[in-house]
């Protein structure tokens, strides 16, 4: 579908906002990249969420993808893949032979340089899990099917990396630098940090926050984060990932599911390093909870503004319907998309982008990512379905401009063929340059689908 066009005053903004404009946006193409085989491994293309599989490099895009080994046993049973959006289409530049579980993030930096992060087993075929390699490979945006460089990042010390690597792969595109953090067990997650000379001069571990208030005190694994690298600061935003922490509510769970696990998705935390080159990370901010009404969280994405200002962006759900008539049978369910301003440490600003639920009607938000044109605008572009006055159900794309302060235009319509409620976009956080075209991956029945939208 090409052509539709959608416009939007935002001069409704507050009275402080820096932007008050119009902008239309066009859709231009919408592609299939390629088709994958569920793996069954539990991991999938869209499952490094806070990264992105999809950059633009000297003007070419770029997508990396997974193909499952045929009669492999799991969980180390996909190869990764390297595509290229070509005049003819698109096409495959590189197959990898490292076995692997989890997609392949992408990053960028100057001098058409492609950075694809690969975590290879080093486990036998035939086994289930076991450690892993971490490697990032160097292609020529120019020559991308020539032998990529291969790079070992340099750990402070011998994580014992596995197949489960919830890594985080961010780059500073104007000063092209690297930063790589990976988890190892429950406690924390190493980190790599890479200059533009090619080096790797600073390594560490990130440990997650201690949740002293739980029953049993523990660390809080933090997973699923949006990372960002920005003139040698780097950023990280993540949710608890931990078994049921509430021995009442693990119980009721498991006469439900008849499982003695259920993980939580309900604490945001944020922390930043000023100076990696240092290595030394702040106190941890909890930025939201859902805790109370067991409820659910997800970041979305997280943007490095000017003075100091860091945007945090994320969805949530108000409760886990299944427990509230036992505990909590007062509360209402909502779900919502919510944005928060960061700054010197504390939340000083929070945003409802979009919400529904009960008493707010059936508004379902879902993915959102920043995207920032060339000349300094920056959006929200998400996913939300539900039903109109009508009953006529909707599932479609909206556009929301975003003021340096944190104050949000409307939610404009972005209507695709095929809508991605899941997608990836070519962000600053991977070192993309700012664009007034944006770049989207998501998938859709068993394909993986490219979309570009014009901003202007």
């Amino acid at each position: 579908m090409r052509g539709i066009i959608v416009v939007a005053s935002i001069a409704g903004f507050a009275a402080a906002s820096l932007c008050a404009a119009e902008f239309a946006a066009r859709v231009e193409a919408e592609e299939v990249v390629f088709s994958y085989t569920p793996a069954d491994n539990g991991a999938g293309p869209m499952w490094c969420h806070g990264n992105t599989c999809i950059v633009r490099a000297d003007g070419q895009i770029f997508v990396s993808g997974l193909e499952t080994i045929p009669g492999a046993k799991p969980l180390n049973n996909c190869l990764p893949l390297l595509f290229r959006r070509a005049d003819s289409g698109w096409e495959l530049v590189h197959k990898d032979e490292g076995r692997t579980r989890e997609p392949c993030p992408l990053a960028v930096a100057p001098g058409g340089k492609v950075f694809l992060s690969l975590n290879p087993t080093l486990a036998p075929v035939d086994a289930y899990g076991g450690p892993a390699e971490p490697r990032v490979l160097e292609f020529d945006a120019a020559a991308p099917a020539e032998k990529p460089a291969a790079h070992l990042p340099r750990w402070g010390a011998a994580p014992a990396f596995t197949e489960h690597s919830y890594r985080s792969f961010a780059a500073d595109g104007a000063r092209g630098e690297l930063f790589l953090l990976q988890n190892v067990g429950y406690d924390g997650a190493h980190w790599a940090f890479r200059d533009a000379r090619g080096d790797w001069p600073a390594a560490g571990k990130l440990l997650w926050p201690w949740g002293a208030e739980y029953d049993t005190p523990q660390p809080i694994r933090l997973c699923y984060p949006a990372v960002a690298l920005a003139d040698g600061a780097v950023h990280f935003l993540g949710v608890s990932d931990i078994i049921e922490p509430r021995p009442a509510w693990r119980e009721y769970k498991k006469k439900l599911t008849g499982r003695d696990w259920d993980y939580d998705f309900r604490r945001l935390f944020y922390t930043a390093c000023q100076d990696i080159g240092k290595g030394a990370f702040g106190a941890w901010l909890e930025v939201a909870s859902r805790e109370a009404t067991c409820g659910w969280i997800f970041p979305q994405d997280l943007h490095v503004g000017a003075g100091g200002r860091v945007l945090a962006l994320w969805t949530e759900r108000a409760i886990d319907e299944r427990l509230r008539k036992e505990f909590f049978p007062e509360a209402k369910q909502r779900h919502s998309l919510e944005l928060a301003v960061i700054r010197d440490g504390a939340v000083v600003r929070r945003t409802t982008l979009l919400a529904g639920g009960e008493g707010l009607g059936s508004l379902r938000p879902g993915d959102g990512r920043f995207h920032i044109t060339e000349n300094g605008r920056l959006f929200v572009f998400c996913f939300a379905r539900g039903a109109d006055k009508d009953g006529k159900p909707f599932a479609e794309h909206r556009l929301i401009e975003i003021d340096p302060d944190g104050a949000a235009g409307p939610a404009i319509p972005v209507r695709l063929a095929q809508p991605l409620p899941s997608f990836f976009n070519a962000t600053v956080r991977a070192g993309c340059p700012p664009s007034s075209t944006l770049d989207i991956l998501g998938e859709h029945a068993g394909a993986m689908r490219y979309a570009r939208i014009r901003i202007h």
